[in-house]
């Protein structure tokens, strides 16, 4: 992926996933964004926070990092990208659960079953 693509999405898509993805988790998780260092190293939003005091459904801590895939970026660089974005921001409900159900994750919670989970090459599909 070009490095103006790859800017791109950083600076218009992703504080707008950062802003939905804060809706649906609350204050209680902290999400941040890991800005791109090149080829291997993409973009991601990293979503923390301590379980709470009475329900740990994991062992750890929420520590959930989440990448797109550079193919699915570049597509959102097309004129129809920013409908189809529209798209996905409205799906992120359902794909939350859908993270949930492939990785041992309980954003509830903020609990998970590895120490570092990474979900990888994701795509913009509503």
């Amino acid at each position: 992926m070009n490095n103006e693509a790859a800017d791109r999405f950083e600076r218009v898509f992703v504080p707008r996933i950062v802003e939905r993805l804060g809706h649906l988790v609350g204050e209680a998780v902290k999400i941040e964004v890991v800005h791109r260092e090149g080829r291997g190293h993409p973009t991601q939003v990293r979503l923390t926070g301590h379980p709470g005091e009475h329900r740990h459904v994991y062992a750890h801590p929420l520590d959930l990092s989440l990448t797109w895939d550079s193919d699915e970026i570049l597509r959102l660089m097309a004129p129809d990208g920013e409908a189809r974005f529209e798209c996905y921001l409205d799906a992120i409900p359902r794909k939350m659960h859908a993270w949930e159900s492939a990785r041992e994750v309980d954003l509830s919670s903020r609990s998970q079953g590895e120490p570092h989970i990474l979900i990888g090459g994701l795509d913009f599909e509503p």
